[in-house]
């Protein structure tokens, strides 16, 4: 069994392209956690989609236009919003921008 990363550098993940306009690199993670950065290009969308881990969102840079359950807000730079356990939810960024996204338990399929 490997040693637990405790430490992330900037760069020391590779960017994975997801749709055009959007992409993703886990930053760290354990089993029980996992930070994760996207990057949107103005315009670009994160479809709508659910998952039964708990997310929480920060958004670092840009503006995005989040919808959850149904219900849709603008959330800006500095703003975070969380999606509950099975919630359908997805995001179109207004302007480029930059998400970092939390998971519990860790995104099995991101890995």
């Amino acid at each position: 069994m490997s040693e637990q990363q405790v430490f992330a550098q900037p760069g020391a993940s590779e960017w994975t392209e997801l749709a055009p306009g959007n992409r993703r690199r886990v930053l760290i993670h354990t089993p029980e956690l996992m930070q994760v950065e996207f990057g949107f290009d103005k315009g670009a969308v994160g479809a709508l989609h659910s998952h039964p881990h708990i997310q929480v969102s920060y958004v670092a840079e840009g503006s995005f236009e989040v919808t959850i359950a149904g219900k849709t807000e603008i959330v800006g730079q500095g703003g975070s919003f969380i999606v509950p356990s099975g919630l359908e939810h997805g995001v179109v960024a207004l302007e480029a921008g930059r998400l970092v996204d939390v998971f519990t338990p860790m995104r099995q399929d991101f890995i």
